[in-house]
């Protein structure tokens, strides 16, 4: 399945040694945003988008892409 990221929030203060500038927070949250990925579930969308950026998420919006 193909998701389009509508609106995400990581949680930049989950680690303290790697304090984010609220530029940088805000360009990585830019970046996702409009974004397609392939994920077989929600579960499966948060743990590729987790990995790839290397934060954890609190909440987020995304539509199903339909072929």
């Amino acid at each position: 399945m193909q998701f389009q990221i509508t609106d995400i929030e990581f949680d930049f203060d989950d680690y303290d040694d790697e304090a984010l500038s609220v530029d940088e927070a805000y360009e990585i949250v830019c970046e996702v945003y409009g974004q397609i990925w392939e994920a077989d579930d929600e579960d499966d969308l948060v743990e590729e988008i987790t990995t790839a950026y290397g934060w954890c998420i609190k909440s987020l919006n995304y539509r199903h892409i339909l072929k």
